[in-house]
């Protein structure tokens, strides 16, 4: 069923493929219509996206979850211009994909931190801006601006393998950062990382956000972590991915980790992982 996922509530069982309507006074930053992803690979045509409607607005945090090979990354991608869609279509702050990825519109972090080793944390984070070929002075402060942002500032001299996973992750957020997009895209940066260590990171992403007013699209299998950081969370089916819910959180702008112990949070994850067995059961 295609529907326009630009905004929801929280979803009870008999809801999941309803969505209220909500007036946003944010412009749109991402708006799919009708998207589709098709693979042709030996003769065998596979769908991996199809009928996306989605609309993510100016400060918005939107988590994708579902099972795994539903789609969540190859969405990801399709915002970043790194895959090209084969139905639809697809605006990033009302260009094309190509055209945003070209102005530097985003700054994307993947599942892995990919810093360069013989680089020390503050010449890993200055790297695309060295590619911008900026002024040394200018891409020293904004190094130092964003490493302040992640809480490594007295780091900025290390290198990557005298870091923890996490700290390196943050480095990847950081470089991200530099060039001050207005969108952060992310697939799933924690997902390797000790729940220890993923929780005390969870919190840090969200007050970041909080403090730069980002929007942000995040790629996760954790229910609680999307729970946590989002204002909205889109489910997505087992393949070929479809959205069979976008769920609002109710949860207050500013979180703890003791939100998580709330009957509202319980009551978001209760909706999200519902609208997941029946994205599971109808794909």
């Amino acid at each position: 069923m295609t529907q326009e996922a630009s905004a929801g509530c929280i979803a009870q069982p008999d809801q999941l493929y309803h969505y209220d309507t909500v007036l946003h006074t944010t412009p749109a930053v991402i708006a799919a219509r009708d998207l589709g992803v098709t693979f042709t690979s030996d003769g065998q045509r596979t769908v991996a996206l199809t009928d996306v409607n989605l609309t993510v607005h100016g400060g918005e945090f939107v988590s994708l979850i579902g099972p795994s090979g539903c789609g969540k990354t190859t969405l990801l991608r399709l915002v970043a211009d790194l895959q090209q869609t084969t139905a639809g279509s697809l605006t990033v702050n009302g260009m094309t994909p190509e055209a945003a990825r070209k102005r530097r519109a985003y700054g994307y972090v993947f599942q892995a931190p990919a810093l360069y080793p013989w680089r020390n944390v503050e010449r890993n984070v200055m790297l695309p801006l060295e590619v911008m070929a900026m002024p040394r002075a200018e891409r020293q402060a904004r190094a130092g601006k964003v490493l302040d942002l992640v809480g490594l500032t007295e780091f900025r001299r290390r290198f990557p393998w005298q870091l923890s996973g996490g700290m390196q992750q943050r480095v990847s957020i950081a470089r991200a950062l530099s060039f001050e997009p207005n969108l952060l895209l992310m697939d799933e940066p924690f997902g390797a990382l000790d729940e220890i260590t993923r929780d005390g990171l969870t919190l840090h992403l969200h007050q970041l956000w909080r403090r730069t007013g980002l929007t942000a699209m995040y790629v996760t299998h954790s229910v609680q972590e999307a729970v946590f950081l989002s204002t909205r969370i889109v489910v997505m089916s087992s393949r070929p991915g479809r959205i069979v819910a976008v769920i609002e959180s109710s949860l207050p702008p500013e979180r703890d980790p003791d939100v998580r112990e709330t009957p509202e949070f319980l009551a978001v994850a209760h909706a999200v992982r519902t609208a997941l067995r029946a994205g599971h059961d109808d794909g």
